[in-house]
């Protein structure tokens, strides 16, 4: 989600994969077994990336039973053991930077589909290193609920060890340390209810202002094309859309 200008776009962006919920299921169930692997642990008690991994799961309506059966099926089988980690640094038309993280039993296939998807938007693979630089690795728990009462939400999220809290009309965006991120998200469900999302980010430093409407239509569907491919989990970008943009693409 990191890189819209307004609350509104994020949730174009929900609704977006909303409408792809089994693939959106099926990567989840992927990072849980992943994680149940290389954490060396089933129990989400010691094994901080299955939890985060659980509440991804959580915030993404995932059913129980599935997340328990992911668990159960990564601890009695060698299933998992052949995915691989895999990171691309791109950019895009306009100087845009895009991160993309993905998990692939097959790193040529994974970076064929890449490749081909940037190369349809003028987009290319940089160098590794050249783009991380520019994102920060932070833990983001979003709530989407006109009943929540901003000052509250930043108060309790601040005490719970958040380094920022953004809130517009019924959107709120609460940002921490990595390290930080399952007692914020615990705290905030505790006292809020489950959030509309709570993942690991890659986030901006800086943005870069879109303000034509071809680059930003082409931007998401290549954004579009990246997040529907199996093996990638996310897309991160510096990118910002500007309002009037927004408005013309009804995003």
């Amino acid at each position: 989600m990191a890189g819209h200008s307004k609350f509104k776009n994020i949730m174009h962006r929900k609704g977006a994969q909303d409408a792809k919920k089994a693939k959106q299921f099926a990567k989840i169930v992927k990072e849980i077994v992943v994680a149940v692997k290389s954490g060396g642990s089933d129990d989400p008690e010691f094994n901080p990336r299955l939890r985060t991994a659980i509440a991804a799961g959580k915030a993404a309506n995932l059913p129980k039973d599935r997340i328990e059966n992911a668990i159960k099926k990564a601890s009695s089988t060698q299933e998992g053991d052949n995915f691989e980690e895999v990171r691309y640094e791109c950019y895009a038309p306009g100087g845009v930077a895009l991160i993309i993280d993905a998990l692939t039993d097959n790193r040529n296939r994974t970076a064929g589909e890449v490749k081909a998807a940037l190369s349809k938007y003028n987009a290319t693979l940089a160098e590794p290193g050249s783009v991380l630089y520019m994102f920060k690795r932070v833990g983001l728990v979003e709530f989407v609920d006109t009943k929540i009462d901003a000052e509250t939400l930043m108060e309790t999220a601040i005490d719970a060890g958040a380094e920022d809290c953004l809130s517009e009309d019924d959107a709120h965006e609460v940002y921490c340390d990595p390290d930080d991120f399952n007692n914020v998200r615990e705290t905030l469900t505790n006292k809020f209810g489950d959030p509309a999302s709570a993942s690991l980010i890659w986030k901006p430093e800086n943005t870069i202002d879109i303000e034509n409407i071809e680059q930003a239509e082409s931007l998401l569907k290549l954004i579009d094309i990246l997040e529907d491919n199996d093996d990638v989990q996310s897309v991160s970008g510096n990118y910002k859309i500007s309002d009037q943009i927004a408005e013309k693409i009804n995003i």
